[in-house]
């Protein structure tokens, strides 16, 4: 399937706002990422950011235990791995191999990915691998097992805040020579859930319907076809007011609004969210875990023993990745798992005895 048409340079699309009514913030930052994504690999030291796949073979050794785990108690059936985002293919690098040891093989694996520099990669790392730009163009014919680590968070968010008028959209405008978000004039009451329409002037609340849109289209697909698909982000159980948007540009926060299509922007991933659209379709979703509990559990520390004792000079390298995975000082509280799964399949593994 061709790449969509490539997203305007980052002065055109100064200009456009400039030249034009406000851009919501929304498709501001659908349009900076989709310049970001389509001109460059982002990964890694020479890179914006680094992700967990990145830091340590263990992150994708852990999905392909779970994987491995899953399908063994669903009655091994035939599947596609499917993963959105998938960076440079590490992480599916390191999770097929160990599904392999448990004779885990999928019948094909399948990258929805438009980014040109990061398709590049993946076809280095995963050779035979199925390329898509979008999740309508997957396979129906079998069981999905589905990957979305660091992936909603890249997805566009709208922001809103409260006025001395009421609600009002916040939009990304031009004013003496800086972009910068400002709310609009049009009531939004109606898009702000219930129960954050009474927090105090000042208050900003974000929406993402183009990740709900995603995680519906994913849900569907499970409900008919069977699978599981398990999301890793930065997030919360919303609803929740404040304002997450940010940008990271040589691995330092930047201003979201000073440099478009040349940081990349994220926002927090409200996972209430998303499981809500998931039941709606029909499929189910685990309690939210953290990511380092969620690791413990499915025997990280185990694995750490394991490679230490292979590479014993390594052990120091081995357990600092460990703990930037795990910690909560580190990335162990903050980043967020959540699991959803098809009528009819297991419940998955690492989610016990965490709130719904």
């Amino acid at each position: 399937m061709p790449l969509r048409d490539a997203p305007p340079a980052p002065d055109k699309l100064i200009s456009q706002i400039a030249a034009s009514r406000p851009a919501t913030v929304a498709d501001y930052m659908a349009a900076a990422n989709a310049h970001y994504y389509a001109t460059r690999d982002p990964l890694g030291a020479a890179g914006d950011f680094t992700t967990a796949p990145e830091i340590s073979q263990m992150f994708g050794e852990m999905i392909g235990v779970w994987i491995a785990d899953l399908w063994s108690r669903a009655g091994s059936p035939a599947f596609r791995y499917i993963e959105l985002g998938p960076g440079r293919g590490t992480l599916a690098a390191d999770a097929l191999r160990v599904m392999a040891r448990f004779g885990c093989a999928p019948q094909g694996v399948h990258l929805v990915e438009t980014s040109p520099a990061l398709r590049q990669a993946q076809r280095a790392r995963l050779p035979g691998a199925e390329h898509h730009d979008e999740v309508d163009a997957l396979p129906d014919d079998l069981p999905l097992i589905i990957v979305a680590n660091e992936f909603f968070d890249a997805l566009p968010v709208h922001q809103y805040v409260r006025t001395a008028g009421g609600w009002r959209e916040r939009m990304v405008e031009r004013r003496e020579g800086a972009l910068g978000a400002v709310a609009g004039e049009v009531p939004a009451e109606t898009s702000v859930p219930a129960s954050l329409r009474g927090t105090p002037e000042g208050t900003i609340v974000e929406t993402a319907p183009a990740s709900a849109a995603i995680m519906q289209r994913c849900a569907f697909r499970l409900a008919r076809q069977g699978g599981a698909m398990l999301a890793i982000d930065y997030g919360y159980a919303g609803p929740a007011a404040g304002d997450t948007l940010q940008a990271v540009k040589a691995h330092r926060f930047a201003d979201p609004f000073a440099d478009p299509g040349e940081a990349d922007l994220t926002a927090h991933v409200d996972f209430a969210a998303l499981a809500d659209v998931a039941r709606r379709a029909g499929v189910a979703a685990s309690a939210l875990a953290t990511q380092g509990a969620w690791l413990r559990r499915l025997g990280i520390d185990a694995r750490l023993q394991s490679l230490a004792a292979t590479a014993p000079d390594r052990a120091d390298e081995l357990q600092g990745q460990r703990d930037r995975l795990v910690e909560p000082k580190a990335m162990g509280d903050l980043f967020k798992a959540m699991a959803f799964t098809a009528p009819h399949w297991p419940t998955p593994a690492g989610f016990e005895g965490d709130a719904a």
